[in-house]
């Protein structure tokens, strides 16, 4: 999210500039704001630290809950990486974000010791973190589906510690997809006369490419560039889309079975079934709002990649990164609403929440398998070895 607000204003300016024949034997200077993008200072000054700040107290709230041992599950678990995720792609940006923006020391070049930092908490670091989210959120829709429609694949693969394992290598390949993002440029001490006053001088940064980036520089970045578009925005986008809309229909599909079980006065299944539909609303809500923040940013980087690589005209430039801005601040946004869907759908998470705020004890931890915790299908319960397998309990709505 936050990454891509600066990567894309800088990287626009990059890829056209390379279309010159002498671009990387001239190095640039480090520049924090392009001319015409003062409009960056009220949002990632004022607005962007609000909502980051705010981003970190609710998912350190939602990862405190969920991570409580009665509430332990695989999809909890995701649902705690997602909120760590998101909390590191807001908060490595906000140093940055505070010295440059909220002090107005973007008036002056950035000193020598904040080159390579501005760039590894702006842009690097964040786009890690954001991939692991986008991807992340892409297997809590996978596991939720394997959960409602195949109960069987679920108790052989989904138990937490395929979960957890699973969890840790999508961070591990999403810090693999931006290794050479840290050693594509060298920082070069410049000295020059200071803006605020001309003076005294300043030490900054001139930012040469290196050589494996120099000798094709449109390569390097359509590549970098479409690697992002199809497996970063296209792929995942179209994966929740899908998957989205097949669990809203197991959902209705599960609604009739309910209604049935109801008129059979099977009250124990049908409350089953009822919880479980519950948590897959809840699941759909957090997956809507996703793709409802992110297919914006998808769209932009696929118009952007089409322009840069086809060499036609879309829009220009200044309109790629004003729209782009505007999608990661509602991506930035969204981010503490997971926490009001948590509360507001489900009262298992509420509950847990009050009891930790007031002392009370937890609930016990139900008896369960030590490995797997695969959710009723339809209502059913399953037997395993004349032990009925339960779900390990996870957030669910109220009823």
């Amino acid at each position: 999210m936050n990454s891509t607000k600066f990567e894309i204003s800088n990287n626009i300016s990059l890829m056209d500039e390379s279309n010159h024949t002498d671009y990387g034997r001239k190095p640039e200077m480090l520049e924090i704001l392009q001319p015409g993008q003062l409009y960056l200072v009220p949002i990632n000054g004022i607005v962007s630290i609000i909502f980051i700040l705010v981003t970190i107290v609710t998912n350190i709230l939602v990862m405190l809950v969920l991570l409580r041992r009665h509430m332990r599950s695989p999809t909890n678990i995701i649902l705690s990486a997602m909120a760590l995720a998101d909390m590191l792609t807001g908060f490595f940006p906000l140093p940055s974000y505070f010295y440059f923006y909220t002090l107005r020391n973007y008036e002056e070049h950035p000193p020598f010791d904040w080159c390579y930092l501005y760039k590894l908490l702006s842009e690097y670091l964040p786009m890690i973190f954001h991939t692991a989210s986008i991807w992340l959120t892409v297997f809590l829709a996978i596991l939720r589906y394997i959960y409602v429609c195949h109960t069987d694949m679920a108790r052989k693969f989904c138990t937490l510690p395929n979960v957890i394992k699973a969890t840790v290598g999508i961070f591990v390949v999403a810090a693999l997809t931006q290794i050479t993002r840290f050693v594509e440029t060298q920082y070069i001490p410049h000295t020059l006369p200071s803006k605020r006053d001309p003076n005294t001088t300043i030490t900054t940064c001139l930012v040469p490419y290196r050589q494996f980036v120099v000798q094709d520089m449109n390569l390097y970045f359509n590549l970098i560039f479409g690697f992002r578009v199809i497996f970063i925005h296209f792929i995942p986008c179209s994966l929740l889309l899908i998957l989205n809309a097949l669990l809203i229909r197991t959902m209705r599909q599960a609604q009739l079975r309910r209604r049935l079980l109801l008129r059979q006065n099977k009250k124990s299944e049908s409350k089953k079934l009822a919880d479980s539909n519950c948590t897959t609303l809840m699941l759909v809500a957090v997956l809507g709002l996703f793709l409802l923040v992110e297919l914006p940013l998808g769209v932009i980087m696929i118009l952007f990649s089409i322009q840069n690589t086809l060499d036609i005209i879309i829009m220009d430039n200044s309109t790629f990164i004003l729209l782009t801005n505007i999608s990661n601040t509602s991506i930035l946004v969204s981010y503490p609403l997971n926490f009001l869907i948590y509360c507001a759908m489900s009262r298992q998470f509420r509950e847990t929440f009050t009891r930790m705020f007031s002392c009370k004890p937890m609930p016990l931890q139900r008896e369960t398998s030590h490995y797997t915790a695969v959710p009723q299908e339809n209502g059913k319960t399953h037997k395993e070895n004349h032990t009925t397998v339960v779900e390990i309990p996870e957030i669910k709505k109220s009823e």
